[in-house]
């Protein structure tokens, strides 16, 4: 039986393959039935699969034991872990996804709460309107107990993980190159902070020392919106990358919102036009988001859970744990809850939605609350 370790090694290898993606991977994998049995075959029998050809299988046994040492050495540089889809803290949220990807360079640390995620995305060219709404939902979001998830690119994603750290909470930065370059430059001084103390994370699928490209952003998309419960679209022009994010997210049956524009504002015609096809629900409040996402505790427990340990290490702040404590022997109504708890109605109505994303608590159909079992 192959170690960890050196499962780990061959999924780098096969990852630094050119032309050899997620898909192409996974096929693979499925036809010689795991990763080992590839590196047993020689370029005819790879060929065999659907999609590898005599260039693709000439990528795969091309790449050398030296190749891998090179990358494994430029990561531990770097302070880039690196795990592959079978580790067992690889985010389950990305395994659900058509094409997961194969192996993940980390920088920061990745945290069991970060499956209570929320993408916030749009241009790069944007408004200083733009940039204040991105912020502040994001702080909103963080607060909430989300973590924050963006693309790390100038404009709204930047502000969305600013908005998220300075709300004391956790952001991850999905980039569209290797975690060896740093791009954009002027974000440099952000992507420091972001990974300091462990605090959140800077991932990649990409090799360490995958330059910046345009065909990279919309595989960087999938990513985004699959680590995601749901995608916020701040401001977005009809030609905006985050829309690719917003329909990728759509086709994962995750949710998707947007925040209005200006009607003569280019900047925004993105995002009203998601609005005015019924493809976003139109946001103005943090509870817009909140009654939108109500359902979802239902939904991860019966695909699975997505925080794979006990689920009272999901990280729950001091109002979500007296609310719990109230329901760890009753079922209680909200009106119930808010009398015992002496917080208001739209506090008690917020953490309840929170608590139950979080798989913690269950609406009755007659209204009342129950905590789940385990809990």
């Amino acid at each position: 039986m192959v170690d960890v370790h050196n499962r780990r090694r061959m999924y780098v290898r096969l990852n630094l393959a050119e032309g050899v993606g997620a898909v192409k991977i996974r096929r693979l994998i499925e036809h010689f039935g795991n990763i080992e049995e590839i590196f047993k075959s020689n370029a005819n029998q790879l060929q065999q699969i659907d999609g590898i050809g005599p260039k693709l299988a000439h990528a795969i046994t091309s790449i050398s034991d030296d190749d891998v040492e090179k990358e494994l050495a430029l990561a531990e540089k770097h302070a880039a872990r690196i795990l592959c889809i079978e580790d067992s803290d690889y985010p389950v949220a990305l395994k659900r996804i058509y094409d997961p990807p194969p192996v993940l360079y980390v920088r920061g640390r990745l945290d069991q709460a970060d499956a209570v995620a929320l993408a916030v995305v749009g241009a790069r060219r944007c408004t200083h309107y733009g940039l204040e709404q991105s912020g502040r939902f994001a702080g909103l979001l963080a607060r909430a107990g989300f973590t924050v998830v963006s693309g790390g690119a100038r404009g709204i994603d930047a502000a969305a993980h600013r908005g998220a750290i300075s709300a004391g909470g956790r952001t991850i930065a999905v980039m569209g190159c290797g975690l060896a370059k740093t791009y954009p430059p002027e974000n440099k001084n952000l992507f420091d902070e972001i990974v300091s103390q462990d605090k959140s994370a800077i991932i990649s699928e990409l090799p360490m020392s995958v330059e910046v490209k345009g065909q990279n952003f919309p595989k960087r998309n999938r990513i985004i919106a699959g680590l995601a419960l749901g995608v916020l679209v701040v401001e977005a022009s009809r030609r905006s990358g985050s829309l690719i994010t917003a329909r990728l997210a759509l086709e994962q049956g995750k949710e998707v919102f947007a925040i209005p524009g200006k009607v003569d504002s280019p900047f925004s015609s993105g995002t009203n036009a998601l609005i005015a096809r019924g493809s976003a629900a139109l946001v103005s409040s943090l509870e817009d988001i909140l009654e939108n996402l109500d359902h979802l505790g239902e939904v991860i427990t019966e695909q699975g859970p997505i925080i794979e340990s006990p689920v009272r290490n999901i990280a729950l702040n001091e109002k979500e744990a007296a609310l719990m404590e109230h329901l760890s022997s009753d079922e209680l109504s909200l009106d119930e809850l808010i009398r015992r708890s002496g917080l208001t109605a739209g506090e008690v109505s917020a953490m309840m939605t929170m608590l139950a994303i979080k798989g913690m608590i269950t609406r009755q159909p007659d209204g009342t609350f129950t905590a789940n079992r385990g809990v």
